[in-house]
């Protein structure tokens, strides 16, 4: 036997030793397994006795959204008249492909992403067995990038969820999907790292990072344990190529259970806030608070009425553990935030001058304060401002949010409408409603406010 050969025998029996340690599945005792293929003699490790329980419970889903299409050529009532074209606005049918995963067989729950399904006017999902249906949107959840769709099918295999919180760097775990359209596939790698945050648009980040491979269309599919467990959602991957370079993400069941619990039973998830501020402690802030180390975040704001407020926290508090685990940045203390439901209770271990402690907080419906125009400056009469939320706080904006214009105001007239974003009056920056509050009582002989919007920013002038 060549020295190669006996190389990749080594490789594949200790695979294989993995493989039933983990599983705690003899291939001989498995109903579903049967003797590999034997090379000189030596069985053949496989993945294949998990994965024939796995891949039935992976779908494929396809989607159909309508879009309006503008044109400005067209859209000129003088052009359709003189083609004799209606007013219809007219429309294209974007497709998409994904895929999704079984969790509950009796009722046909499939767990996928948001950015899958998210719009789509008619969604299809087709089985391994190759029988299709038509899917049902239960509910979505731009903030995590999760969406349960329900389908009217019997005869289903769904996957049992594991406790992600347990997955460790180096773990064996296989990715299964639709990439690029051309059918059920799998790939096999490790979890690269865990806990990445700061990645694409979703507010509530905490994903495993994995060099299974992940292409365009695995989005919404399972990435699984050796023992044939769900352990994260397939949603997205970095490449400057825009194919698999070894660095894909998953989102982790400890994020999707929460979400799909909610989604299930409203359709929605309803988010709360602890009413804190705070950032991550940084070499230099932990010697200037005196701490032993950078662990924890400090508190840098509290709303007034919050559960924090009520809790007993104040700025400059150091807070450590969220109930008695480690708290290691102000990304996860949002994520409690974001996932757990209204009325929840957490337990947040603090340092205050020293001296350790712990306070209880409940996640409540969050309460932002609103003012009218009007009392602010005539000229902004009909409009109505607002704190912004946390979550758009998270993704980075600042300043009052507009959550109502009244049609035919001066303001309406100038260009304001609802979402719209202030960030500043004159040369003067606003961050919070409470800055743009101040400017009550100041007359301006021209008012410029800097608006803030999915496009960009603009000045609007109210005279």
């Amino acid at each position: 036997m060549s020295s190669r050969h006996s190389r990749l025998l080594h490789w594949l029996s200790g695979l294989l030793a993995a493989l039933v340690i983990t599983t705690g599945l003899a291939p001989l005792a498995s109903h579903a397994a049967t003797l590999p293929a034997a090379v000189d003699g030596q069985p053949m490790p496989s993945l294949a006795p998990m994965l024939t329980r796995v891949t039935p419970a992976v779908v494929n889903i396809s989607t159909k959204t309508r879009v309006q299409v503008r044109d400005p050529y067209f859209d000129d009532p003088m052009v359709r008249q003189f083609f004799g074209l209606s007013g219809t606005p007219r429309e294209r049918v974007e497709q998409s492909l994904g895929s999704g995963v079984i969790v509950d067989a009796a009722k046909g729950y499939v767990l996928t992403n948001n950015h899958v399904v998210g719009g789509a006017d008619d969604i299809s999902v087709t089985l391994q067995d190759g029988r299709t249906f038509k899917g049902k949107l239960v509910g979505s959840d731009p903030g995590t990038d999760v969406a349960v769709v329900q389908i009217p099918a019997e005869h289903l295999q769904a996957l049992p969820l594991a406790d992600s919180s347990q997955l460790r760097v180096g773990d064996y775990v296989v990715a299964v999907g639709d990439p690029f359209g051309l059918g059920q596939t799998v790939t096999a790698g490790i979890v690269s790292a865990l806990g990445r945050s700061g990645l694409g648009d979703s507010s509530y980040q905490n994903f495993i990072q994995t060099d299974a491979s992940i292409n365009p269309g695995n989005s919404g599919g399972a990435l699984v344990n050796l023992r044939g467990e769900l352990v994260g959602i397939n949603t997205m991957i970095f490449s400057p190529s825009g194919g698999n370079v070894g660095i894909g993400f998953a989102i982790p069941t400890s994020v999707t259970g929460e979400v799909m619990k909610q989604l299930v039973a409203s359709g929605k998830v309803l988010r709360g806030s602890l009413g804190v501020q705070a950032q991550d402690i940084t070499p230099r802030i932990a010697q200037l608070l005196k701490l032993k180390d950078s662990n924890g975040v400090v508190v840098t704001g509290v709303s007034d009425g919050s559960a924090a407020q009520h809790a007993g926290l104040q700025p400059g508090d150091v807070l450590t553990t969220l109930d008695g685990k480690p708290l290691r940045s102000v990304q996860e203390l949002r994520n409690a935030e974001g996932l757990l439901p209204l009325g929840s209770t957490v337990r947040l271990g603090m340092q205050r001058d020293g001296q350790a402690r712990v306070v209880s907080a409940s996640i409540a419906a969050e309460r932002l304060a609103s003012i009218d125009g009007g009392e602010l400056d005539p000229r902004l009469a009909g409009v109505h401002f607002s704190d912004l939320s946390q979550a758009q706080r998270h993704q980075g904006w600042y300043g009052a949010a507009i959550t109502a214009v009244q049609p035919g105001s001066r303001a309406a007239q100038a260009g304001l409408s609802r979402g719209d974003v202030v960030i500043g009056v004159g040369d003067q920056r606003i961050t919070s409603l409470r800055m743009l509050r101040g400017l009550a009582g100041v007359h301006l002989r021209q008012l410029v406010l800097v608006v803030a919007d999915a496009d960009g920013s603009h000045y609007v002038v109210l005279n």
